[in-house]
């Protein structure tokens, strides 16, 4: 099951909306084919390992392990519990249930149905925390919403408006990381100060993956025209004022402009993680209402002894690491 979870991990920033997953094909206890879910709309894990499954062996005496329970429902592909009872698996090892309540436990049923025997729950907890994206969305029914912020070791983010100085905190050898979350979240969401300040282009430069899709919150559509973000990919615009679309730029007037209709909105969108790089107001806004899952800091050792200070979390830290000078402090709520 292990190998499951390590060959799972190699779809993470690809797969989305789709679960990670990974399938090994078991034979007189030697791996004989394995298979992993690669990109979304493509073939799944299970039918990657059959079809890398060697002519010589006889599926009908094989045990298959999977971390998720095998789908039930057609949508780009079949069912993947069709395909094992077609194939006459002789046992079944899953990590754990569809977190879906509408389909959970399905596939199971289809493939016991079939005579084929079943074992649930093996690395169940680090099959959970593998897909933890995929189970917030199905469960709490909005997106799995991830901080991250750099703040100076005098616990600064920001310069202040009048002060011209670099405001680049963390190391540049550490925009790897940074660039990595990005690509392994759905969508990436800033305030209009971030977008008109700072011009980002909240993409992914420095690692691989898909590109996220931007989200910017702008009650009164104050947003620099010019601003490179909207010209770029695909980008969200939550305003109180206008509708429409503009070439890769989606305007949503919501009637109440609150962070639970945002966030059902992207929930009704399928977008199942959210990066929040915004600043200190936005990122004080999802701390404030309790609305974060996890959180990354990479606290610099520099010290700017004035600017605009960087929120408090109000919990430790699950972990510490060092990297080009900078600490990265990860936090789980």
């Amino acid at each position: 099951m292990q190998r499951c979870l390590d060959l799972a991990l190699l779809g993470e920033g690809f797969v989305a909306p789709n679960p990670l997953v990974g399938c090994v094909i078991v034979y007189k206890n030697q791996i004989v084919s394995e298979g992993y879910h690669q990109k979304y709309g493509d073939a799944h894990a299970e039918v990657n390992a059959f079809a890398n499954l060697p002519d010589t062996v006889d599926p009908k005496l094989c045990d298959v392990y999977v971390n998720l329970e095998p789908c039930a429902h057609f949508g780009n592909t079949p069912p993947c519990a069709n395909l094992i009872v077609e194939k006459q698996a002789k046992r079944l090892i899953v990590g754990m249930l569809d977190p879906n309540p509408l389909v959970a436990g399905k596939g199971l049923e289809r493939i016991r149905e079939a005579g084929i025997d079943v074992t649930i729950g093996v690395l169940e907890e680090e099959s959970k925390n593998l897909n933890k994206k995929f189970i917030t969305y199905h469960l709490k029914k909005r997106p799995f919403i991830t901080l991250k912020w750099a703040e100076t070791a005098d616990g600064y983010m920001g310069r202040d408006s009048d002060n011209s100085a670099s405001k680049q905190i963390s190391a540049k050898r550490n925009n790897y990381i940074v660039h990595k979350l990005r690509a392994n979240h759905q969508a990436i969401l800033v305030g209009a100060n971030t977008v008109n300040n700072d011009d980002p282009l909240l993409n992914v430069r420095f690692a691989e993956g898909n590109n996220p899709i931007k989200i910017v919150l702008s009650k009164s559509m104050t947003l620099n025209e010019s601003a490179r973000l909207l010209k770029s990919d695909r980008t969200i615009v939550y305003n109180a004022i206008k509708s429409g679309t503009d070439a890769n730029v989606e305007y949503v007037k919501l009637p109440i402009l609150s962070l639970d209709s945002i966030l059902a909105d992207l929930h009704m969108r399928k977008i199942q993680s959210v990066l929040i790089e915004g600043g200190a107001e936005v990122l004080g806004q999802f701390i404030d209402s309790a609305l974060w899952d996890e959180a990354l800091i990479l606290k610099s050792e520099t010290e700017w002894v004035s600017g605009i200070k960087a929120p408090f979390l109000g919990i430790k830290c699950v972990k510490n690491e060092t990297c080009y000078g900078d600490t990265l402090k990860y936090f789980v709520r």
